[in-house]
């Protein structure tokens, strides 16, 4: 099946203007003296199969209205950051951007998931040149963003890795073994920004 129907084919495209539009803002922070505002980009257009399941899940109908519009997550770009004060620096510079509003946030950082997942997640609404499913409101899609840290990713990656592995026999053990890695890597994050403040303090 088919859930994304005729929208299907514009969504790469989507995901690489706004990769685009990305770099224009973190080039221009490093223009401006600044340090770059990211260490790298990660685009994805979610696989037909795992937004059937989502929409499924979510008792949604499977349509492209429920997949683009209802589910908001079809596209989705990771920006992975050296510091936290990055993923800040980024969230202004996103909440200040034309070409795009925020219209959904997740502070996972501040307050992160049980787990201990970190990240800020954010839905942008882009206007683009493509046929949508909201009529009234032409070329409207939706594009999920995670900004993370470095350190963030990595222990994320690690847990996605143990998630989709189902043959895990001490899986309580390290499901701990992950809490307490994430909060070492939490302070390792503050421990990191602290210093990178005391270099620049004289900037």
């Amino acid at each position: 099946m088919k859930i994304y129907g005729e929208f299907g084919p514009y969504l790469s495209q989507i995901k690489d203007d706004v990769i685009k539009k990305l770099a224009i803002l973190n080039q221009r922070e490093c223009d401006n003296n600044s340090t770059k505002l990211y260490e790298h980009l990660i685009g994805r257009v979610k696989a037909e199969d795992s937004m059937i399941e989502k929409c499924q899940r979510k008792g949604l109908p499977l349509s492209p209205h429920s997949a683009l519009y209802e589910c908001r997550d079809a596209i989705g770009i990771r920006i992975v950051c050296n510091f936290i004060d990055d993923v800040y620096r980024a969230l202004t510079l996103l909440r200040a951007a034309d070409w795009c509003e925020i219209v959904k946030e997740k502070d996972y950082i501040t307050r992160s998931k049980p787990n201990g997942y970190r990240s800020y997640h954010l839905i942008l609404k882009v206007t683009t040149p493509y046929p949508s499913v909201l009529a009234d409101t032409a070329g409207t899609y939706f594009v999920e963003i995670q900004l993370r840290t470095i350190a963030m990713d990595s222990w994320a990656s690690l847990e996605h890795e143990m998630k989709y592995k189902h043959s895990i026999t001490n899986s309580k053990q390290i499901v701990k073994e992950l809490k307490r890695c994430a909060d070492q890597l939490a302070s390792c994050d503050v421990q990191m920004q602290t210093i990178r403040q005391l270099i620049h303090e004289e900037d």
